[in-house]
């Protein structure tokens, strides 16, 4: 059997407020991703699931747990070792697309590549097929300020896959998007996830797109609980 491509183990978390009073925001919380599988993280505002992604991505460290990426250890690890598995293993989008504005669609994905070792010439054919893939392939040398808010949504759907991750962790990625394109958005989402095989986990306020998925998680008082 294969292991999970991500499994988080028992994750605690706590912040010190300004009182110096220890805020909890994750509790023990457990999860298990399959590769090819698309979970939905729901979670009210300030509920803690941004730092619940930040976790499961390496952003940041658990007060206690462990995080594990195709069954290797991730947890306690140094950030130089810990900065190298994220940025062969995960991939990120968020809310806003957080696109470099001088660079245009093709050079906003080949850069990442480049930071990982990938040539030029290779990391450019890889940004074109992936333009190609979500329809852009006509806009690759636009800069994101000459493309509407979906196409930039798209590219830096393109940008987080450019590396091959085996997990992707979006942060409301169609919430500053109206409805329409949303949905328009999340689906071109979810049919790059189900050709690559990649594990997802996609936190949204949209119920109607968290549907859409194999399973949500809802993040209550920093507890983790599954609904089918």
């Amino acid at each position: 059997m294969n292991s999970p491509a991500l499994t988080l183990r028992k994750i605690s978390k706590s912040y010190s407020s300004g009182s110096k009073v220890a805020v909890t925001v994750l509790r023990g919380c457990d999860l298990d991703l399959a590769p090819g599988e698309i979970v939905a993280l729901v979670a009210p505002s300030g509920a803690g699931k941004s730092t619940l992604l930040h976790i499961a991505g390496l952003l940041d460290t658990p007060d206690s747990g462990e995080v594990l990426l195709a069954g290797q250890p991730m947890t306690g690890h140094a950030d130089r070792r810990r900065t190298a598995a994220r940025r062969a293993g995960i991939g990120f989008i968020y809310q806003f697309h957080h696109l470099l504005p001088e660079f245009s669609a093709l050079e906003n994905i080949t850069l990442p590549q480049r930071a990982n070792g990938v040539g030029k010439r290779a990391a450019s054919s890889r940004a074109r097929d992936l333009l190609q893939a979500v329809g852009l392939a006509d806009r690759a040398a636009h800069r994101p300020a000459e493309l509407s808010g979906g196409e930039q949504q798209r590219v830096a759907f393109c940008r987080a896959l450019a590396n091959r991750p085996s997990v992707l962790l979006a942060d409301e990625p169609t919430g500053n998007l109206d409805t329409e394109t949303a949905a328009q958005v999340f689906d071109v989402l979810t049919g790059l996830v189900r050709q690559t095989g990649m594990a997802a986990l996609i936190a949204t306020h949209n119920m109607e797109l968290a549907a859409k998925m194999d399973r949500t998680l809802h993040l209550r008082r920093g507890v983790l609980t599954t609904s089918d």
